[in-house]
């Protein structure tokens, strides 16, 4: 039995998606824009794109991020192909990428790291809108950097690629800014179970959720220039404590910058040297 496009996203709705992401993994099916679906809402689905529907939709009311099902996410104004090796890029991560581009002139050739960097996403997003600059990506996962290197292929923007543990693939260099979107949830959170379709490692490092926060902010003084920015995005209630491994590790003024929510999410400094 076939069902129409508009008894379909009510289906879908029924199971607790919203009406968004009903329509973007219907379009996926039919290989149709959403506004296709809102003028052809009578048109049939057959039994086998129905069924394949339906899946989708199991899958997404299970938890399982839109992203993964439809294999792409949009950062920054950048198309990523995106997969359940990588986490899938949050919009409150763009606060981060928009603080450093307000540090980076437009024609600077500044070297910049981006620790952690999963799909690529803040590295790819700041060599898009720097294309001067001089960036490099770090991340332990080969998985995550095979994804983020395809993504630096397919869009035309050249990163260099470097896999290991935070600082230790770049060891003896400095660089003008760092960037870097750890994983910082709290082992205990519960809001770990319904994030579980994602790589655990690049959400949590367990413990208090600051360990990898503590390493980055440890190794920073030896691989920043002179003046040269560290910009960290953090748990909701985790700015104070970062704001005092900064303090800690010799960086003056740290300052927090707020998401879309409003919530404290990103808090940075600038190293000047003793």
């Amino acid at each position: 039995m076939t069902i129409t496009v508009a008894a379909a996203l009510a289906q879908a709705q029924a199971a607790g998606l919203d009406r968004l992401d009903g329509q973007l993994l219907l379009g996926l099916v039919l290989q149709q824009p959403r506004a296709w679906l809102i003028a052809h809402d009578t048109d049939r689905l057959s039994a086998g794109q129905a069924e394949v529907f339906s899946a989708l939709c199991a899958r997404r009311a299970s938890g399982e991020p839109l992203a993964y099902l439809t294999g792409e996410r949009e950062f920054h104004g950048l198309r990523l192909r995106v997969s359940p090796a990588v986490l899938d890029p949050r919009a409150d991560t763009e606060t981060l990428v928009d603080w450093a581009l307000e540090l980076l002139p437009e024609n600077t050739n500044a070297s910049i790291a981006d620790l952690g960097t999963g799909s690529g996403a803040i590295a790819l997003a700041l060599k898009h809108r720097r294309p001067a600059a001089r960036v490099s990506a770090v991340d332990l996962s080969p998985a995550a950097l095979a994804v983020a290197a395809a993504n630096g292929e397919r869009l035309g923007l050249a990163i260099e690629w470097c896999e290991g543990s935070w600082w230790q693939p770049l060891a003896g260099r400095r660089f003008d800014l760092v960037a870097s979107n750890p994983p910082y949830v709290a082992g205990a959170d519960p809001h770990l179970q319904a994030l579980r379709h994602e790589p655990q490692l690049a959400l949590t490092p367990g413990g208090d959720g600051l360990d990898a926060l503590r390493a980055i902010v440890a190794g920073a003084p030896d691989h920043l220039e002179p003046g040269g920015w560290l910009l960290l995005e953090h748990g909701w209630d985790q700015a104070d404590a970062v704001t005092a491994l900064l303090h800690r590790a010799g960086f003056a003024a740290p300052r927090t910058r707020r998401d879309l929510a409003g919530q404290p999410r990103c808090t940075g400094a600038r190293w000047a040297p003793p």
